[in-house]
C-alpha cells in the first residue's frame, strides 16, 4: 500500500496549522512551526495570495492529512458521505471520524493517528468482542472495543491508562479506565467534532 514518508512535520507547515501528526512534539517547543510558521521550499516566504481552487485543494490535502488517508480513499469516502441524506461535508467528517483508529485516539489511548493506527493494525483492540486489525473498520452505536487482555502490560496502554485522566475524550463517547474500555454511546454530531477544518471547501472541491 502507499504510504506518505517524508517528514510529518513538513506537512504541517504546508497547511500552516499544527495538524497534531506527531503526538507531544506537536504541543511542546520543538514544534518546526513555531520557528518557520511558513510553507517549506525555497519560495516558502514568497507565495502570493492563494486563488479559490487552491484553497479549497489544500482544505482537503489538510483534511486529508489529520486523518491520515490516501487520496483514492478520501474521495471514496466524499461519494458515500454525498449518497447520505443531510449536509454532504458534515457526513464525510462523520465518516472519519467513527473510523477505529480515530476512536482509539480520541479516546486517549495513543498519542497521535499514526500509532493508533499501528497499534489497531497490530492487533491489540478487540470490537464488540471480535478482534478487528483493519484501522479504517467504522465504528456505530452502541459499539465496545477494548484493549485485548494479553495487550494490557504493554507499555503504550500502561502509560495510556496513567494519562487517561488528562485529555478531554468526547462527548459521543466513553473511557473506563480501569478496564481499558471504550463505550460508543452514539455517532458524532458536527457540533462536537473539534477538527478544525472548513468542509464546505472540501464539498465545493469535489463538486468542480
Amino acid at each position: 500500500m502507499a504510504r506518505y514518508t517524508g517528514a510529518d512535520c513538513k506537512r504541517c507547515r504546508r497547511e500552516k496549522v499544527k495538524l497534531f501528526l506527531k503526538g507531544s512534539k506537536c504541543d511542546g517547543p520543538k514544534c518546526p512551526i513555531e520557528s518557520r510558521p511558513y510553507p517549506p521550499g525555497q519560495h516558502g516566504r514568497g507565495r502570493t495570495k492563494d486563488s479559490e481552487y487552491l484553497l479549497q485543494m489544500r482544505e482537503k490535502q489538510k483534511c486529508a492529512r489529520i486523518y491520515g488517508i490516501l487520496e483514492k480513499q478520501f474521495r471514496g469516502y466524499y461519494e458515500e458521505a454525498n449518497r447520505r441524506q443531510g449536509r454532504t461535508g458534515e457526513n464525510l467528517l462523520r465518516i472519519l471520524e467513527t473510523r477505529l483508529d480515530n476512536v482509539v485516539f480520541r479516546a486517549g489511548f495513543a498519542k497521535s493517528r499514526d500509532m493508533a493506527r499501528q497499534l489497531v493494525r497490530h492487533g491489540h483492540f478487540l470490537v464488540n468482542g471480535e478482534k478487528v486489525n483493519i484501522p479504517s473498520y467504522r465504528v456505530t452505536a452502541n459499539t465496545i472495543i477494548d484493549v485485548r487482555p494479553g495487550s494490557h502490560d504493554l507499555t503504550p496502554f500502561i502509560i495510556a491508562s496513567a494519562e487517561l485522566g488528562d485529555r478531554a475524550v468526547p462527548a459521543w463517547m466513553e473511557v473506563v479506565g480501569s478496564k481499558l474500555r471504550i463505550l460508543v454511546h452514539a455517532l458524532p454530531e458536527r457540533a462536537v467534532i473539534d477538527t478544525q477544518i472548513q468542509e464546505q471547501l472540501i464539498v465545493e472541491y469535489y463538486s468542480k
